[in-house]
């Protein structure tokens, strides 16, 4: 079953996802569709989801960056 849902976005954001969706030949609104399916289910799918908000720390957009802060001490590591 499909829900319809209005949006009112900026200028500039409608021209971005305009462009995008001239370029993969889509209608704007099926690829904005598209890209809101894949944003929730990497919402769905991320694994240390259960764990925003465990731990108390002096990071506070870990929630938000958690993935580059991995990878930075990936790096960090392995120099």
């Amino acid at each position: 079953m499909s829900q319809s849902l209005t949006l009112n976005v900026s200028e500039e954001v409608y021209r971005h996802l305009l462009r995008a969706a001239e370029q993969a030949g889509q209608l704007p609104e099926a690829l904005a569709a598209q890209w809101l399916a894949l944003f929730t289910r990497n919402l769905q799918d991320d694994p240390l989801e259960k764990f925003i908000g465990a731990f108390r720390s002096n990071c506070p957009d870990w929630a938000d960056n958690h993935d580059r802060y991995i990878g930075q001490s990936q790096i960090e590591t392995h120099e």
